[in-house]
Parts: C-alpha cells; sequence; structure tokens
C-alpha cells in the first residue's frame, strides 16, 4: 500500500499514536512516499493500547442507516441510544452522555451531552472513516472521554489531479424515509477541496403494536404509527486541506439542521385525544425539537527532522429548542408575546484550541506533550426552565511517553491535568413563588423553591494517568493491557438543572456540590489472525469512587405535573464485561462471524445495578461474498435484562433476523454501488432497553426495508 508520508502523518498525528517510530521511518521523512506492507488496520492496532475498531468504507456502506450511531452500533461494546427513528447517542461499554466524546477533525463535538432526548448532530453521508476507541481516554481526549472516544477521520487527499464526486440516495421503508446526498471535490496542485450538501425527510415510523401503556393508561396507535415523529435533517459542509513541503492544513465548516417530532403521548400528562390520525404521517407537529448545529474548525501542522508540532481551533454554536403548545402551570403564568409554545432554548457557544507536540527523540523512545482548552457560554429563553445560564472554562496539560525497543513490543505511560471552572448565574422564578402562595405552602417552602437555580462559582481539579503494553508474540498475535485513572469533571445539568424535563418525564435536579467523577479502569484486548481463523476477546473492568448518576429520591416534588424528584448524586460503582468476536472463513467465498458483548454494572452503596445497563447480545453473521456482490443474513440475540435499577423497566429479550446484500456494478465510467437490507424481517415487536421511549412501552421499530445507493466518480486533471 502505497501512502504519501505527509499526508499519512496527518493520519500519525489525529489518531496521537502511542508507538514510537522506527529508525528507518525516522530517516524517510525527506521521501514523498513510503512502502507499507502492513495492513492499516493493523498499523493503526498497534498504535494505541486500547480496544479500537477501525471502521472504513466497506464496513460504512454495508451497514449504513442515515444514522451515525445505528450504523456503528452494531459493533460489540457500542450501543446507540435511540429516540425513536431520528435522534442517536452513543454508549460505549454502559457508559454513555458526557463520558464518550465524539471528535470529527480533531475538535470534540458538543452538545448531545444534556439528556436522553439530545442527539448527536453529524452527517453520516459524509463519514468515509471512523476509529472507535473503547476504554479509559481521558489522558488524551480530556474529561469528557472517560468511557471511549468516536473519532471521525477524514481521508488523505488523492495524490493525482483530478475532480471527483459522488451522488447517494437513501430509501426506507419503516418510516418513509427519502434522503440523499450531493458531494463533490476537486484536488489541484497542492490543495483539495470538498463540498457535501445532505438531506433526508422521514414520516412518522411504524412499531408492531397498536396499543401503549403510559402512566397506567392505555393509548391507541393509530395504524401502527408513532404520531408526530416524522422530521428532516439538512446538513451542508465544505472541507479543503493544503499540503506544501513540510507544512499541512486543514479548514472545515460544516452546518446541521435537525427538527424531529416527538410522540405526544409522550410529552407532558397522558391524553389519548392527542393521538387521534391526522390524516398526514410526514407533518411535524407540536410537541417538537428543532437543532442547529454550525461548526468551524481548522488543523495546522508543521514537520522538522524529528519533531511534528500541531494546533488544533474550533467554534460550535449549538442552537437547542423544544417547542410544546403553552400550558400553564401556574395560574398567574401568562403566554410570552413573543414565541408562546417555545417551552425551552439552549443557546452553547463553544470555543474549542489545542496544542500538541509529538518529539521523535530516537528510535526507541517517542514523546507527545500538548495543551487544550475549552471555553463555554450556554444562554436560555422559554416559558419553562431546565438549566440556568452558566460559563464554563477548561483547560489541560498532558504528557504522553513511548518506549518502542523493537517492532513487536512497546510500552506507554503519561499523565494529565485539568483545571475547570464553571460560572452559573441564580434564577428566580416568580410565577412559582405566586403559585406556591396561593397553594398555601410554608414560607420555607416557598424559599426553597422559587429559586430554580442559585449563583454557583466551582472550580476543579483533577488528573488522569496511564500505562499500557503493546504486544506482538508472533506475527499472527497482538496483545495489549493499559491500565488508567480518569476522571471527569460534572456538567452544569449535573450540578444546576432543576425542573420538569418532559422529555425524560420527570423532575430533574441537580446538586452543586458534587465532586468530579474519579475512578480506575483496566482493558486486555487479544487478537489472533492466523489463516483463515481470526479472533478477538476484551475483556475489561472498571472501579468508581465517585461515578454521577440521576437517583430517585422518593421525594414527591411540589411542581405540577412533576412526580418524584430524580436528583444527581454520587456512588461506589462498579462496571465490567468483555467483548469477543470470531471470523471463520468456511470457504474461499464464505464467511461466518460471531460477536457478543456483555456489561455488568453495580451501585457498590446501594446494592443495585446501574440504570441504562445495556442488556448482553450476540450476532451470528453468514457472508457469501464475490468480486462483484456479496450476500449476508444475520442472526441476533439480545438477552432479557433483569438487572435494572429502582424504578426502571425489566425489558425482556429477542431474536431478530436481518437479510442483506451489495452489488458492485459498471455502468460507462461509473461505478456503482447498491446495498439492499431488510431489518427484523418477521417484524418482531421488541424492546429496546436504552430506548428513550422505552419507559412508555413503545417497542421499537418494525420491519424495515432499506436501500441505499452511491455513485462515485472521478475525472483526471491535467
Amino acid at each position: 500500500m502505497h501512502i504519501n508520508y505527509f499526508s499519512g502523518m496527518l493520519g500519525v498525528w489525529l489518531a496521537l499514536p502511542v508507538c514510537a517510530q522506527t529508525a528507518d521511518s525516522l530517516k524517510s521523512v525527506s521521501l514523498s512516499e513510503v512502502v507499507i506492507t502492513e495492513s492499516y488496520q493493523h498499523i493503526q492496532q498497534k498504535k494505541t493500547t486500547l480496544a479500537l475498531d477501525v471502521l472504513r468504507q466497506e464496513y460504512l456502506h454495508k451497514h449504513f442507516t442515515g444514522n451515525l450511531m445505528q450504523t456503528i452500533g452494531q459493533l460489540p461494546g457500542i450501543q446507540s441510544m435511540d429516540i425513536g427513528s431520528g435522534f442517536s447517542k452513543p454508549m460505549i461499554r454502559g457508559m454513555g452522555f458526557n463520558r464518550i466524546a465524539v471528535t470529527e477533525n480533531g475538535i470534540k463535538q458538543e452538545g448531545q451531552q444534556w439528556g436522553a432526548d439530545h442527539g448527536l448532530e453529524i452527517d453520516a453521508f459524509n463519514i468515509e472513516a471512523v476509529d472507535v476507541k473503547k476504554g479509559p481516554s481521558s489522558l488524551l481526549y480530556g474529561s469528557d472521554a472517560m468511557g471511549g472516544v468516536i473519532e471521525i477521520v477524514q481521508p488523505t487527499p488523492p495524490h493525482e489531479n483530478q475532480l471527483l464526486g459522488e451522488v447517494a440516495l437513501l430509501g426506507k421503508s419503516v418510516n418513509a424515509d427519502i434522503g440523499g446526498s450531493l458531494m463533490l471535490a476537486i484536488k489541484k496542485n497542492r490543495w483539495f477541496t470538498k463540498v457535501r450538501f445532505s438531506e433526508q425527510h422521514f414520516g412518522d415510523y411504524r412499531i408492531p403494536t397498536d396499543t401503549l401503556v403510559y402512566l397506567t393508561q392505555r393509548m391507541p396507535v393509530h395504524g401502527r404509527r408513532m404520531k408526530n415523529t416524522a422530521g428532516v435533517e439538512r446538513n451542508i459542509s465544505l472541507y479543503t486541506h493544503y499540503k506544501s513541503g513540510r507544512y499541512q492544513s486543514s479548514y472545515a465548516v460544516s452546518n446541521a439542521y435537525q427538527k424531529v417530532g416527538f410522540f405526544p403521548g409522550a410529552h407532558g400528562v397522558p391524553d389519548a385525544t392527542r393521538l387521534e390520525d391526522d390524516g398526514n404521517s410526514r407533518n411535524i407537529d407540536l410537541p417538537y425539537s428543532r437543532v442547529n448545529h454550525l461548526k468551524v474548525t481548522t488543523h495546522q501542522q508543521y514537520l522538522w527532522e524529528k519533531l511534528l508540532l500541531s494546533a488544533d481551533w474550533g467554534y460550535q454554536r449549538n442552537d437547542r429548542e423544544e417547542w410544546s403548545l403553552f400550558h400553564t402551570h401556574y395560574g398567574t403564568q401568562r403566554p410570552p408575546e413573543k414565541d408562546p409554545d417555545k417551552e425551552l432554548a439552549f443557546e452553547l457557544n463553544t470555543y474549542s484550541t489545542a496544542v500538541k507536540a509529538r518529539l521523535l527523540g530516537s528510535s526507541t523512545w517517542e514523546h507527545i506533550a500538548g495543551w487544550e482548552g475549552q471555553y463555554q457560554v450556554n444562554n436560555i429563553s422559554g416559558y419553562s426552565f431546565l438549566l440556568p445560564r452558566y460559563k464554563r472554562l477548561t483547560t489541560g496539560v498532558l504528557w504522553l511517553t513511548t518506549y518502542r525497543p523493537h517492532n513487536r513490543f512497546a510500552v506507554s505511560g503519561g499523565i494529565r491535568y485539568d483545571y475547570g471552572q464553571l460560572r452559573i448565574s441564580p434564577y428566580k422564578d416568580v410565577y412559582l413563588n405566586a403559585y406556591l402562595h396561593e397553594q398555601g405552602y410554608t414560607s420555607q417552602q416557598i424559599e426553597d423553591y422559587q429559586w430554580r437555580s442559585y449563583a454557583v462559582n466551582r472550580t476543579f481539579g483533577d488528573y488522569s494517568c496511564s500505562l499500557g503494553v503493546v504486544w506482538n508474540p508472533t506475527p499472527t498475535q497482538l496483545i495489549k493491557v493499559n491500565v488508567g485513572r480518569s476522571f471527569r469533571l460534572p456538567g452544569a445539568n449535573e450540578l444546576a438543572a432543576n425542573g420538569v424535563h418532559h422529555g425524560t418525564f420527570r423532575h430533574e435536579q441537580g446538586d452543586a456540590s458534587l465532586q468530579s467523577e474519579q475512578g480506575w479502569q483496566m482493558d486486555v484486548s487479544y487478537q489472533l489472525d492466523y489463516e483463515r481463523v481470526r479472533l478477538s476477546v476484551s475483556p475489561f473492568a472498571s472501579w468508581f469512587s465517585n461515578y454521577l448518576f440521576l437517583k430517585p429520591t422518593g421525594e414527591w416534588s411540589i411542581l405540577p405535573h412533576a412526580g418524584q424528584i430524580y436528583r444527581y448524586t454520587g456512588a461506589e460503582a462498579v462496571f465490567a464485561g468483555a467483548e469477543a468476536t470470531v471470523s471463520v472463513d468456511v470457504l474461499r467465498s464464505l464467511n461466518y462471524q460471531f460477536a457478543g458483548e456483555y456489561v455488568y454494572t453495580y451501585n457498590v452503596d446501594e446494592h443495585i445495578p446501574l440504570s441504562f445497563s445495556p442488556p448482553a447480545s450476540m450476532r451470528h453473521t453468514l457472508t457469501w461474498k464475490r468480486k462483484a456482490y456479496q450476500l449476508y443474513a444475520e442472526f441476533q440475540t439480545i438477552a432479557t435484562q433483569n438487572r435494572v435499577a429502582r424504578n426502571e423497566e425489566r425489558t425482556p429479550g429477542a431474536n431478530l433476523l436481518h437479510l442483506g446484500g451489495m452489488l458492485n456494478l459498471s455502468i460507462g465510467k461509473a461505478n456503482v454501488e447498491l446495498s439492499l437490507a431488510v431489518r427484523n424481517l418477521f417484524d418482531v415487536r421488541y424492546y429496546n432497553h436504552l430506548s428513550f421511549y422505552r419507559k412508555i412501552e413503545v417497542p421499537e421499530p418494525g420491519r424495515n426495508f432499506q436501500l441505499f445507493i452511491k455513485v462515485p466518480f472521478n475525472q483526471l486533471l491535467k
């Protein structure tokens, strides 16, 4: 495999490898290109001591759904927390929310960490390569990566001057999804520029049942469609890359827009009249969520003989709004004059920067030093209240060193220290004050409740460290061991949320006295690639002295329509589990693959499991693959989840059958790629334990036929 050296160095730097260069590679700096005999995936695996999944075009095309997390959520150890058929967010080994970092162009994606109803705003059509790192990653990626990292990798620009592009089309039967994407790119001398526009429109999705039960009320599902779950997604992006000698840079601008309806039977007090069929499965009525995410990033780097210096800058503006028909909770509250149905709005502005230096001191030693900083400002509006205004500043420094005495062994260790400051604005609810007076509550109760948010000025400081080994005892085996201490600074919602969150059906309350989340984690990975057999086993274990989670308090909230108070608190907790995959080439064209996962969680303080613990699952896949086409059948088994937290529903297991195939056609000068899949072939009624709608007994989407067509093209330029 031939790769341009400096373009290859960009990929190496973005991946932040932990293995030193060999003496030969250090001497080849002046060459225009080098020859690498190992596979790209094997090289990437040897750069990190963590369990790693390297996903490239074939996998992403085969499993493409139009949604990033649902696409990669089929990997063992990776779960997708879904909100209907529109929004999804990542979970790795039972950890989600702001324990998982998603990076694109070197910058962490912000905005999806607040709650289960806040999805990930990234164009799935625009993703050509993904590296998934499982396990503690705070050392390299900061506080929000203690559970793992999903890194979206930009592909290396082509060598030759050319004009290239792509037309992609997507269709789904379960929600009448119609989507498409157009990409145009040009490589001319030192510049490579790519622009893409994508859009999807989908209707109310189908489920294999005609009734639901929420808060003891039985509600109809007319036509087996989840009313008002239609949506639209519109994305545009520009990426440009420049390389001249030892210097290269990239610039990216993207804007993601999403508008998705919420099932009205799950928003507020149940009311069967709101579920009556309106005759239109594609309209988006109240209540709904609207998000616009603007992101601007740049990466700069310069390579000397033994030093690689790089810098990343980024700006993100995440505008999130939740709209619902104004309903006064208090007799004295009147609809706002402007946007009376805007229930909640968050305007999060994030400024990010990072500078890293990679020193290739010798053929056996490598060092990485870095500094990162982030500043956030959040403003709010709407007739309801959940989160206050706040300002958040975080900064951290890191040092990582790797010793590689020979090509089959490397040991890596490092330390990082982070400092954070959070300033939260107070908020007094005058309408609630008047309501509580009318209801005859005591002056102390009124004082406690009318202040929805107190002024908070907190500072945090904590460290992370790790020590890991990568060992090739034989050319066919790879062993990794990594032990590390991770931490996470508490988020604004964990410190200062205080209100009815209709999206999660409860009164959520923060605790301004919370300390950092802290824990020790260990990962072990064994890989075998011998003739027709490929095996991977990755056990892990974690212990947290202060794991933060939402705990039911048993206290009844006096806010109208609120129910029980759920308060963020800390506890001693344990995570353990494993992933395993086995791939066997039964015949030259026939492959069998097994993939399984198991996660065990335990709240040591209360002697119960943690909430949102994913159930064990297995996948058996048979693939018949020829040069121009492949066919596959997948049998998926999801175990019953009986290990649940207090007030969390048990979820029964299920057996599902999925079929699919891919076909490459040469039509003229174009190579047309088609992918057809049938998910849940037998229309089985089953539940996703991590689903947003699980609490109201909403099953997962029913049988779904999906067609994905991609037509790439290119033209050489003089």
